[in-house]
């Protein structure tokens, strides 16, 4: 069984982000980026499927400029066995990452995609539903638990009232959520061994796929800066506070 697992190169999590001056987008100037942790746990889910024997090759693809490698060779170390880097330096919507995996996975016919349920910086939470609407794949969001039987995917959703248990017909397009896995750590001597893997870089003019956006960004903001708390002494003095200051009740 071959597995196609997504990665995106985001702002790392540690950073605190800033907003540009003239509010165009967010300021990536000398800041640090990384694999988005979502996709870690991606990554991570296809690599045990591997070990169990489960799946017999790991891809890893990534959308963006090229320094997306970098991530993609993170995904390597840890331990995919080639990747795919579709190189484009736009700022590109959900829809058209989600046509250009497509794309790829019509290419290499995996049998199932593991995405991140959604990247931190956009936090759209749309590409992994996407990509399963236009391949015609069924899909399980927000998996908690992945169990591979045969030509069926067990995914455990989590969903507001619990968990959710649907079984998918492979193929499948299967999102991660927190709860899934632990993602390890690269070790030295397969940081190394990644550098040695196959990539392979595509545009996407060269996959057939129109990356035209229907959407436009027209502000970025940041969040206004939170006010200090305060204590109270006494619920009475709350209830007053709460009613005549804060007026929410």
């Amino acid at each position: 069984m071959k597995v196609l697992v997504c990665v995106k190169r985001v702002v790392d999590y540690n950073v605190k982000v800033r907003v540009k001056p003239d509010n165009s987008g967010v300021d990536l100037a000398n800041v640090k980026m990384s694999m988005n942790p979502f996709c870690e746990i991606a990554v991570e889910e296809a690599v045990r499927l591997k070990e169990k024997g489960t799946a017999t090759e790991v891809v890893a693809v990534s959308v963006g400029p090229a320094q997306a490698q970098e991530q993609l060779r993170t995904a390597l170390a840890l331990g995919a066995d080639r990747a795919i880097h579709i190189q484009s330096d736009e700022a590109l919507d959900s829809l058209a990452i989600a046509k250009l995996l497509k794309a790829v996975a019509d290419k290499e016919q995996p049998q199932l995609i593991i995405l991140g349920k959604q990247a931190i910086d956009s936090d759209n939470n749309q590409t992994g539903q996407m990509l399963a609407a236009l391949a015609g794949y069924a899909q399980g969001t927000f998996a908690s638990q992945v169990v591979i039987e045969g030509d069926q995917a067990r995914v455990t959703r989590e969903v507001d009232g619990g968990l959710q248990t649907v079984s998918l017909r492979l193929p499948a397009v299967v999102t991660t959520d927190l709860r899934l896995n632990e993602p390890r750590y690269a070790s030295l001597p397969n940081i190394m061994k990644a550098k040695k893997k196959p990539l392979e870089t595509f545009t996407p003019d060269a996959l057939g796929v129109a990356t035209t956006s229907t959407l436009k960004t027209l502000k970025v903001e940041a969040p206004a800066a939170r006010k200090g708390g305060a204590k109270v002494g006494s619920v009475a003095e709350l209830v007053d506070k709460l009613k005549n200051e804060a007026k929410v009740i």
